[in-house]
């Protein structure tokens, strides 16, 4: 279980780095109401929770081995993100906390405004995807425990992201630690489920 609970937690850390600045933007615009962030982060994060699941289920029959291959999408990731970092010559990195700053411009109700923040969510998160379909596959039974550590890490997330909105210096700081470290934990997270999949190269070792 605490194995779980650590890999749940990097799960979320590593797949929503660039979602804190997103969050920071929604609790920056004035227009939205604060209480329809927060429920838009659980709704988009529900989304791709769901989809992970759903698409993880449809692995079932394939063997074990073949799934752990699908490790390949996180380690793909964060090898090029090291690699268009070191194109531009700038060190690992390049988030931007405006990525969805104009996409959510909701004025409506509080539906309209949690509606409009959750399809953005969900829309900023094709890397959660990716990494979250190949463990959940791997580990199928675990997905509700998976949920419930998501849940309370978007709890922190919208905390951390009300907070940092009124501490620039603390936000810029953040931002770099975060594109430094980012792409060697997508490679240490493909690399861990790569590791089951040592059986197609060695039988014996299944």
């Amino acid at each position: 279980m605490l194995e779980t609970l650590l890999v749940g937690i990097m799960l979320f850390v590593s797949t929503n780095v660039d979602d804190i600045f997103l969050t920071m933007a929604f609790f920056a615009d004035p227009r939205l109401d604060a209480r329809a962030v927060v429920a838009g982060k659980y709704a988009g994060i529900a989304v791709l929770v769901a989809a992970s699941a759903a698409a993880a289920a449809c692995a079932l029959a394939v063997p074990h081995e073949w799934i752990a291959l699908l490790g390949v999408v996180p380690l793909g990731l964060g090898l090029h993100r090291l690699w268009t970092a070191w194109q531009r010559g700038a060190g690992p990195g390049g988030t931007s906390a405006d990525d969805g700053d104009e996409a959510v411009r909701a004025t409506g109700s509080f539906l309209a405004q949690a509606g409009s923040v959750a399809a953005v969510t969900a829309a900023n998160g094709g890397d959660n995807l990716g990494v979250y379909i190949p463990v959940f596959a791997q580990q199928l039974g675990m997905v509700p425990v998976y949920a419930a550590i998501f849940a309370v890490m978007t709890a922190v997330w919208c905390v951390v992201g009300r907070a940092l909105v009124t501490h620039r210096l603390v936000a810029a700081t953040m931002r770099r630690l975060a594109g430094v470290v980012l792409p060697y934990v997508l490679i240490g997270l493909g690399i861990w489920i790569l590791k089951d999949a040592i059986g197609l190269v060695s039988p014996a070792s299944r």
